[in-house]
């Protein structure tokens, strides 16, 4: 399929999250009222790639140089799965009007004294080697205007899947949680924020013991106990307890925490019931953050998480009987191509001069136009 029209609304989105295990590309159509995904591709990162993202989390030696080599080396395979999303399916370069990149995440925080999010994956790399006008950087105007710069996708969620008839909660379940809220009655503002650890603790947990990075259909987790005293003594944790908006990552949520709630607990607890555990406190902790807004309405799953058959009958069975719970497959769109679809909106937005930030769900100050625009030449 090759497009050349000087009139098409083709973007590429392009994703990659707290799990840093590789890079969603998705090649959307917006010349229709509903975004349309032509084609997708996903270019997984090697294991090399894979441990020096994870070593840039944490603080350590010569951060300045490895920064600046992996921006480098992340900005080239951006460029590549971009590339071969378009080669792949015999898509023409010209009829793309731009990427929308969200990068590496490597740190995030948005509530120091001095506040800054930070991506990356060079888009003056991926605009040179696509020849695409790539926009990125889209966190930090949101961050100079007061907010936290996460969420964002919760202004493309009003979009494409806000209700009259229902409430609607869409839940992206990747390293992270997080949560939009989409009341029924159009006067409410849209709420999101993020709610905590989606599968980022449970996919440490499993690579520590199986050396897998995470449980295929939850099939692990399934096997083992939760133990409801270690999931109420987790969700003590300040973090549940802080009203929106609010957002976290790795820098929060990782081993290091796992750890400490486990040696608190202090009783003797096998691998697979605390992974089993892991699970509950996901579900737990989103059902927790929409009961206090909701009563009633739908959740619809995407990321990640929508793929973990035993998380997703434990959000079943406790939102039971005033929530319903479904992939948000169910209304057109794949759950594993939400983020990059959304990206590609942002990217579309910024083009457009439109705001691509909601100050309901990040606290801005203001609606803003989100990030850089680098062009191909």
């Amino acid at each position: 399929m090759t497009e050349s029209k000087a009139d098409t609304e083709f973007y590429i989105g392009l994703m990659s999250g707290t799990s840093a295990d590789g890079i969603d590309a998705a090649l959307v159509d917006f010349e229709t009222a509903i975004p349309r995904v032509i084609a997708t591709h996903y270019a997984p990162y090697s294991q090399a790639i894979r441990d020096q993202i994870l070593a840039l989390c944490q603080r350590g030696e010569d951060e300045i140089e490895r920064l600046g080599e992996l921006d480098v080396i992340l900005g080239q395979a951006f460029a590549q799965a971009a590339n071969d999303l378009l080669k792949q399916h015999a898509i023409s370069a010209a009829s793309i009007k731009a990427i929308g990149s969200h990068g590496q995440t490597i740190r995030h925080y948005p509530d120091r004294p001095y506040r800054f999010s930070l991506q990356i994956g060079d888009p003056n790399t991926i605009a040179s080697l696509t020849g695409i006008t790539t926009i990125a950087d889209f966190r930090r105007k949101d961050m100079a205007f007061g907010g936290q710069g996460a969420p964002l996708v919760p202004a493309f969620h009003q979009q494409v899947l806000a209700s009259t008839d229902t409430n609607r909660v869409i839940v992206n379940i990747g390293g992270i949680a997080n949560i939009t809220l989409l009341a029924q009655a159009k006067e409410m503002p849209v709420f999101g924020f993020d709610t905590g650890p989606g599968n980022i603790l449970m996919d440490a947990w499993i690579e520590a013991h199986h050396q897998a990075t995470y449980d295929q259909q939850g099939k692990w987790g399934k096997q083992g106990n939760v133990h409801a005293d270690l999931v109420k003594q987790m969700l003590s944790d300040p973090y549940f307890h802080l009203p929106p908006p609010k957002s976290t990552g790795r820098e929060y949520f990782n081993s290091a925490w796992l750890h400490k709630q486990l040696l608190i607990y202090g009783k003797a607890i096998s691998a697979v019931d605390v992974q089993a555990t892991l699970a509950e406190l996901t579900a737990v902790s989103i059902l927790e953050a929409i009961q206090r807004y909701f009563s009633s309405g739908e959740i619809l799953v995407c990321g990640g998480g929508a793929h973990n058959a035993f998380l997703m009958q434990r959000m079943q069975t406790l939102a039971a009987p005033h929530f319903t719970v479904a992939s948000t497959k169910a209304y057109g769109i794949d759950p594993d191509w939400m983020e990059a679809t959304a990206f590609a909106w942002l990217a579309k937005q910024t083009l457009h001069r439109q705001p691509g930030n909601l100050p309901s769900v990040t606290g801005a100050k203001q609606a803003a136009i989100l990030g850089g625009i680098y062009y191909s030449a």
